[in-house]
């Protein structure tokens, strides 16, 4: 187990991302059912890319999409976080709040509590002042997780990283403030 978080919450353990993480993490990143609002799964290498820019993030903004463990057995469950994003977009550069589970670990309540805890963070350790989430508005799971944690819809926007994919260009932001 791993004992060197950053924070916790009730159930997980938020931590830095270290390299015996990215064979876990790959494995996340080549399901079909967790990348279904992706353009395509992630291999390896890109895991391996993926974990060094958390890493680079971390050190130098204090926050990142952290690797995060269950608290009773250790288990690594995948990444729940914040990230610096500066593409082109109305809302950009900002600080948003993500999150990537293994399918496992689905419907247990766990991106809700990594993500109310992350806030937490972002607003109080930080001094963070706003989080974005961005998604394809068609990822009804993931917009879902941002209402229960308060954010509020801020726009509709066409990524442009997505442009070229019919199905998932059409996206949304959501924010929350610290004053929430």
């Amino acid at each position: 187990m791993y004992n060197h978080y950053i924070f916790t919450s009730q159930r997980l353990g938020f931590r830095n991302w270290a390299n015996n993480d990215v064979p876990l993490m790959t494995v996340i990143n080549a399901d079909i059912d967790v990348m279904e609002f992706f353009p395509a799964t992630v291999t390896r290498v890109q895991t391996e890319q993926f974990i060094e820019r958390m890493q680079d993030m971390f050190a130098t903004k204090g926050y990142c999409y952290f690797a995060v463990d269950r608290l009773e057995d250790g288990a690594f469950i995948g990444f729940i976080g914040l990230g610096y994003q500066d593409y082109d977009a109305p809302f950009t550069p900002c600080t948003d709040i993500g999150w990537r589970l293994d399918k496992n670990f689905w419907n247990q309540g766990y991106a809700t509590e990594g993500a109310e805890r992350c806030l937490e963070y972002a607003f109080e350790d930080l001094k963070l002042q706003n989080i974005k989430a961005i998604a394809p508005e068609i990822n009804t799971r993931s917009i879902n997780i941002m209402q229960k944690i308060g954010m509020k819809k801020q726009s509709d926007f066409l990524h442009p990283k997505l442009a070229d994919d019919e199905r998932l260009k059409h996206c949304v932001c959501y924010e929350i403030g610290a004053s929430r």
